[in-house]
């Protein structure tokens, strides 16, 4: 069996991508402009894109029964290492549905699914990240999350805490201090980086004193605190933009592609950059993955 880099737990999800002229008002009908479905989900995202850079990744989750088969299919022609991606019955699958105005500003309603309720389920998914370089936890149950870590200490992974868009409603100041606490490594983006300081009592998240911190800016790229030295990571240009989705998780993808190629952690996070770059150029987190040498030819002014 293939030994995993990166091992990522995160939700699975049925994605529905859908453009509107405006977002309606209260008891307004608006029309569907265009529409979408895809497989996401922010665990999905990264452990996708992440082998199909040529990572060997495992992705680390729940499904339910009513998860395409085509999904699965799609999973594995990526390279991705599926033997714990585990079918229950208790929930559906998780299903985010995501509404994009023409200036693409988004609006999102979501199913948390199984791996929202982990805890209940039972069932410690360990065996792939016990023998991983990396490991990354997005969105997912906090409690289950944070009972993994624990599982994880002593066994050598480089563990990545990215609560992602769950900061705000599932990880209190408690949990949070225990998440960092456990963690070599956080991600962000700047309005996650504001609760996450604020329920931390820190100026900004930058001053944590972790082996890495990075804060993603949106359209002013990236800022990292790496080994106690704070770096900006540029944005990278690429073609016109379309659609957002999911170009923080093929950004943390492109990182650990990066890392795995056997560049620096600066010069991943502009090639992370550059992964990003060609997510936003079509419709869907995954509808856009770049070979490694496009993300390389495209990143190569910004490495100098």
């Amino acid at each position: 069996m293939t030994e995993p880099f990166l091992s990522v737990y995160g939700h699975i999800t049925i994605d529905q991508i859908v453009s509107v002229g405006k977002f309606p008002d209260i008891n307004e009908t608006v029309d569907i402009m265009s529409k979408k479905t895809t497989l996401g989900g922010t665990g999905t995202n990264i452990a996708i894109e992440a082998a199909r850079l040529g990572v060997p990744t495992a992705l680390c989750g729940f499904i339910g029964r009513d998860f395409p088969a085509t999904y699965l299919e799609e999973m594995e022609e990526s390279g991705l290492i599926t033997d714990e991606v585990v079918t229950v019955d208790d929930f559906e699958t998780s299903q985010c549905t995501v509404i994009n105005d023409p200036d693409l500003r988004q609006k999102v309603i979501f199913y948390q699914g199984p791996q929202g309720f982990a805890t209940r389920i039972g069932k410690d998914l360990l065996k792939n990240a016990s023998r991983s370089k990396m490991v990354h936890f997005c969105t997912g149950e906090p409690d289950y999350y944070l009972h993994l870590m624990e599982g994880l200490r002593g066994k050598g992974p480089v563990i990545a805490a990215d609560p992602a868009q769950e900061t705000y409603r599932l990880w209190d100041s408690a949990r949070l201090e225990k998440l960092v606490s456990m963690s070599d490594r956080l991600f962000c983006n700047s309005f996650e980086a504001k609760v996450i300081a604020e329920r931390l009592g820190l100026e900004d998240v930058t001053d944590l004193e972790k082996e890495l911190v990075v804060r993603t800016d949106g359209s002013e790229g990236s800022a990292a605190r790496i080994g106690g030295r704070i770096v900006r990571i540029p944005v990278v240009k690429g073609g016109e933009p379309v659609d957002a989705t999911g170009c923080g998780d093929t950004y943390r993808a492109g990182f650990y592609a990066g890392l795995y190629h056997g560049y620096s952690v600066e010069e991943s996070l502009v090639l992370a950059a550059s992964v990003a770059s060609f997510t936003i150029e079509k419709v869907g987190a995954l509808t856009n993955t770049p070979t490694w040498e496009q993300v390389e030819e495209r990143a190569k002014d910004y490495l100098k």
